[in-house]
């Protein structure tokens, strides 16, 4: 025996049907208040400081990818 049950409603409308919270303002308050700390933390730093603090990872990350490439040694010399 099969039964098929077709349920036409919107996410709404499912949510308050089964008896969850409507968390959408909290999502939009939080979502807000990151935007609002990532602005200012970028508003703070200047392009030079983003350099210096972003660049020596990237520089180190290739060194360690061309070590693992290479081996420790560098390339060997015949």
């Amino acid at each position: 025996m099969k039964l098929k049950i077709d349920v036409d409603c919107t996410p709404e409308e499912a949510r308050a049907f089964l008896g969850l919270p409507d968390v959408k303002p909290m999502q939009e308050a939080i979502l807000a208040e990151i935007q609002a700390r990532m602005m200012k933390t970028i508003a703070a730093m200047d392009p030079e400081t983003m350099m210096k603090t972003w660049l020596p990872a990237t520089m180190q990350g290739w060194e360690q990818l061309r070590e693992a490439f290479l081996g420790e040694s560098g390339p060997k010399k015949r």
